[in-house]
């Protein structure tokens, strides 16, 4: 019989916790186990591993990032759209580190699993902002992965300390989102 109070769910919350607090590399069953007084193969009933736990931790980010960038734009559009939605992948990747970096990889599925592995909400979310800012739907991906290796590279060289001089990183960040708003809409203003 499950112990009272351990669900799937409330694994994976804990989890994606722990990997917030440790790092997503620390992330490990016998943390999460001891964080509810529970053996590891108790936990085995309410995921499948510890690949099944990171996979669901990966899950779980995308969707809350997902509703995080949705929350933000709140209607917006254009070139504003785009500088919402790079903050507030930036406010997500300083929130919540760990989920943060189980976004980043491809989790490895079973062999014969055919489950997508994360959530579409983020990609769903950038879509309807390029879409705003008139890049044709054939250029979707190859923008959308440009744009993502811009923020990301951003917020891993900021997480790790990559940025040596004292200059404020803020700034440098406020560089980096006009630069691909005018790459994205040639002629744009800054914040206009």
């Amino acid at each position: 019989m499950p112990r009272a109070g351990v669900t799937p769910e409330r694994v994976v919350r804990e989890a994606a916790l722990l990997s917030d607090e440790e790092g997503f590399d620390a992330l490990t069953l016998s943390g999460v186990a001891q964080r509810f007084g529970v053996s590891v193969p108790s936990l085995y009933k309410h995921v499948e591993g510890l690949g099944g736990l990171r996979r669901s931790v990966a899950r779980a980010g995308a969707q809350e990032l997902g509703a995080c960038l949705r929350e933000a734009l709140d209607g917006r559009t254009g070139p504003d759209a785009w500088r919402v939605f790079a903050h507030a992948y930036r406010r997500f990747a300083h929130a919540h580190p760990g989920r943060y970096t189980a976004l980043q990889r491809a989790p490895l599925l079973p062999s014969g699993t055919e489950e997508a592995p994360l959530s579409p909400d983020p990609v769903s979310v950038l879509a309807e902002v390029l879409q705003g800012l008139g890049v044709a739907e054939s250029r979707h991906v190859p923008v959308m992965r440009a744009l993502r290796s811009a923020l990301h590279g951003f917020v891993d060289l900021e997480a790790n300390g990559g940025f040596g001089f004292p200059a404020d990183v803020d700034t440098s960040f406020d560089v980096l989102v006009e630069s691909c708003v005018r790459m994205l809409v040639p002629g744009a203003d800054e914040h206009g």
